[in-house]
Parts: structure tokens; C-alpha cells; sequence
């Protein structure tokens, strides 16, 4: 049976990710802060990002076959009120855990980055070999984290591979992320629990995709014989108003008489659109996205009328 340890296994990437470990066969254990539960019926070894030598006892003590590096800060607009926290966590996090990996023999290793490692980028949609423009301290941390697995893989030969991951979405994705927050409003506008909804540029764009067919590209690869980097991106670009389009279609509402537009949450826009290219990951993986947008659109709005519902029958 091989072992995985997972760290952020308490987040949206991490439950889903231990669900299809589990039902591969897999002993998993998640990294938890002091205080935090996994998922029922998942071992945990303790580990805070920021204490390097609880991260190294983590990984130690697991000794695990795989390990998946999903933990950090998500949220990128908050990097901006700490960046040497930000780096701390992100870079200083995934340093010490690719460190302890190599002295576990065997051990191969997948650190979740991000497609904001390319943020400004010239080139739309964008691929592994696209130059690297980022545009915050979330996405300098993320080159940074990038930069050190590809170091320690040529220099020590380690097996470690960078999931280059555009947006993911699901019902377990926090409400402060856009999609979660229009699917939860259209639901809750539908039911009489809201009035309008507000939002930024609708015109903005972004590359989403299914957090469950995205831990399925970390898992396949670590299945390699040789480690790699990957984007896992459906290849799509659609607008903010081609989210509320869908989300409010679930419900049969019209968008345009509940949602509104505001200056205030405006973010600057891209000078190209933040698209990823999965060719290489569709040639060398075999991976391809299973759930459609508009498939998971409907399952997060209906996840939330349900919830949403419950609340209200106590």
C-alpha cells in the first residue's frame, strides 16, 4: 500500500485529493495545524508553515511514497498586506519540505504552483515554458517555490514535479473567491435570502476548471517515471459574466435584474487574458478535464441551494 502525506489537507484541494487517494488504495495522512481535524478516518502528523522544523518532523515521521505540497496562503489579494510573510510561507514553507523529502528514500513530491507564476505574461493561453511575469508577491512566492523544485530535481535528482493550476473550483471553495460567491448569491437570491449581488469587471477573465479533474493531474503526475511540470488548466478563458450567465441560468433567474457592477472591486486588469495551455499534460498524462464549466457551475449552485435551505428549515 503506498502512503501519501498531504499537506493542506483541511482545504478544497486536499479533501478531494484524499478522497482519491483513499479510494486508490492509498494510507493517507494529512498535515494538520494544532487544533485543525482532516477528514474522517485520515491519519495526521501536526505541521505548521511557518515552524520549519514541525514541517520536517511531518515529513520524517510519515515517511511517505508521495508527498503533495497543496498548503498555503490562496488568497492573493492578501499578499499584498504581507509580503514577507507570504514568501515565508509559500518559498521558506516549500524549501524545508523538499529538504526533508530527500532524506526519505524514494520519497517523490508534488508542490501545488499557480498560473499567477505567469501574470503578466505576453502570450495567451499560456505553457510551461512561457516566461514568468508575476504581477504580486502570492505569485513572486509561487516562481520562487517553482524555482526551488526545479533546483533540487537537476541538482539532487529528486522526483519533484510543480502543478502549474489555474483557477479550480467546487462547493468547498471558500466564499471569498468569485465563483463561490456568485453561485452562493444566485442561490440565495432565488430564495428570497438576498437582493442583488455586486461585483467588479465583468468582462474579466479567467481559466476555470474542476478542483476534482485538477487533483487528478497531481496524482497521474507522480506516476511518472520522470518528474515534470505541468499546467492543468481546462484551456477555456470565460468572463465573470459568463459565470453569472451560468449561475443564474441553474436557477432560471436573469442576471441582469439582480447583478450589479462596482468600481470598488475593480483588481487591474490583465494584459492577456490568464489562459493555460494542458497540451503536455493531456500528450504525457493521458489527463483531460471531465467536468464541464457549466457541470460545475450547477453542482456549486445546487450544493448551495440545498445548504442554504437547510439553514433556513433549522
Amino acid at each position: 500500500m503506498a502512503r501519501a502525506l498531504i499537506t493542506g489537507i483541511t482545504g478544497q484541494d486536499g479533501s478531494y485529493l484524499s478522497e482519491l487517494l483513499r479510494e486508490s488504495g492509498y494510507e493517507v495522512i494529512g498535515m494538520v495545524r494544532e487544533g485543525s481535524q482532516a477528514p474522517a478516518g485520515v491519519a495526521t502528523v501536526q505541521g505548521d508553515l511557518g515552524d520549519p522544523a514541525s514541517l520536517r518532523a511531518a515529513v520524517l515521521g510519515a515517511a511517505p511514497d508521495e508527498l503533495y505540497h497543496l498548503a498555503a496562503p490562496t488568497f492573493v489579494p492578501a499578499s499584498w498586506k504581507d509580503p514577507a510573510g507570504t514568501l515565508a510561507l509559500v518559498a521558506g514553507a516549500t524549501a524545508t519540505l523538499l529538504q526533508a523529502a530527500r532524506e526519505v528514500e524514494g520519497t517523490r513530491v508534488l508542490v501545488a504552483s499557480s498560473g499567477e507564476i505567469f501574470g503578466a505574461a505576453n502570450v495567451s493561453p499560456q505553457n510551461e515554458n512561457t516566461p514568468m511575469r508575476p504581477r504580486s508577491p502570492y505569485g513572486v512566492a509561487k516562481v520562487a517555490a517553482f524555482g526551488l523544485v526545479d533546483t533540487l530535481r537537476q541538482k539532487h535528482g529528486l522526483h519533484a514535479s510543480s502543478a502549474i493550476a489555474y483557477n479550480h473550483e467546487s462547493p468547498r471553495r471558500p466564499e471569498r473567491f468569485v465563483p463561490r460567491k456568485v453561485c452562493k448569491a444566485a442561490a440565495a437570491i432565488k430564495l428570497g435570502l438576498q437582493d442583488e449581488l455586486v461585483l467588479g469587471d465583468m468582462s474579466a477573465v479567467r481559466d476555470w476548471s474542476h478542483a476534482r479533474d485538477v487533483v487528478r493531474g497531481y496524482q497521474l503526475m507522480l506516476q511518472q517515471d520522470e518528474p515534470g511540470d505541468y499546467v492543468l488548466a481546462s484551456g477555456a478563458g470565460r468572463t465573470v459574466g459568463d459565470l453569472v450567465a451560468a449561475a443564474f441560468a441553474v436557477v432560471d433567474l436573469d442576471p441582469e435584474r439582480y447583478v450589479r457592477s462596482d468600481a470598488k472591486f475593480v483588481r487591474p486588469s490583465e494584459r492577456t487574458p490568464p489562459v493555460g495551455d494542458n497540451s503536455l499534460a493531456r500528450e504525457r498524462l493521458g489527463w483531460e478535464p471531465e467536468t464541464s464549466f457549466e457541470a460545475m457551475i450547477e453542482e456549486m449552485v445546487r450544493a448551495d441551494l440545498a445548504a442554504l435551505q437547510a439553514e433556513a428549515t433549522g
